[in-house]
């Protein structure tokens, strides 16, 4: 296969008329570029879900990786942990996503459980999981579905499993939202996106990606059952938060108190 990846210039050129963004063919070409220059800290939080794998997840099971676009969050984990300590499924809406992802995955992680399916999260059978990886694909569900979507992610994990979920946030202050989406268009800026790019980028994600506050996320995976949840990374407004399956924080690591 080839790996090679293009410079995202999708929005670079005035448009009559800017369309709904969508993952298709033109968004893989260029999505390694893409995520890199305007998510920040997105290779930050793919680094720790190894390291919280090695802590929270049960040995040989079951990762689901939901929204996987090109399988960046199966390699994370491939390169921390061994063949044996894990199953990685990852599930996306898009069909050209899928396919690289697949094939990618198959060549960099031969020895490694890496399965790739194309669905929707919200009608997928879910089997028992140990760790499910929710990286900036909540944000894009219709904000109905998301409470429900929650729900039953917390079904599917076995206790003491763990949630990750990053997002896109937006502020409680109308301020302090301005200050911090200000400062996102100025890292943009600074990672080489014009003026135009950015606008037109945001035009084409109205309505389709609708940020919460944290919290409204924290409510939320309360509401559906998770003991505890802890916002490990904030970076202007973006942020992940990983929740706990359990009624007290387990090391999975941790030596196992000897009997009495």
């Amino acid at each position: 296969m080839s790996d090679a990846s293009y410079r995202d210039a999708i929005f670079s050129t005035p448009l009559d008329r800017v369309a709904r963004f969508s993952f298709d063919e033109q968004v893989v070409a260029c999505f390694p570029d893409m995520i890199r220059r305007s998510v920040p800290g997105y290779g930050q939080i793919l680094g720790m879900l190894g390291l919280i794998a090695r802590r929270h997840l049960r040995h040989g099971a079951r990762v689901y990786d939901l929204g996987c676009s090109l399988g960046a969050g199966g390699l994370a984990l491939a390169g921390q942990l061994s063949p044996e300590a894990f199953r990685y499924v990852g599930v996306d809406l898009s069909p050209a996503m899928v396919a690289r992802a697949r094939e990618t995955l198959a060549d960099e992680c031969p020895d490694h459980s890496m399965a790739t399916v194309e669905a929707d999260i919200r009608r997928l059978d879910y089997e028992p999981a140990g760790m499910v990886v929710l990286n900036f694909t909540l944000q894009f569900l219709p904000p109905a579905d998301r409470e429900a979507m929650v729900e039953r992610l917390f079904t599917a994990l076995e206790p003491g499993g763990v949630l990750v979920l990053s997002e896109k946030i937006r502020a409680e202050g109308e301020e302090e939202n301005a200050w911090l989406v200000e400062r996102y268009h100025d890292f943009k800026r600074a990672n080489g996106y014009s003026d135009l790019e950015i606008s037109q980028k945001r035009t084409a994600l109205e309505n389709v990606l609708v940020p919460d506050t944290l919290a409204e996320h924290h409510a939320r995976l309360a509401r559906a059952g998770f003991s505890r949840a802890h916002t490990w990374y904030q970076f202007l407004n973006f942020a992940s938060v990983v929740a706990f399956k359990n009624e007290a924080f387990k090391d999975a690591t941790a030596p196992a108190s000897p009997e009495a």
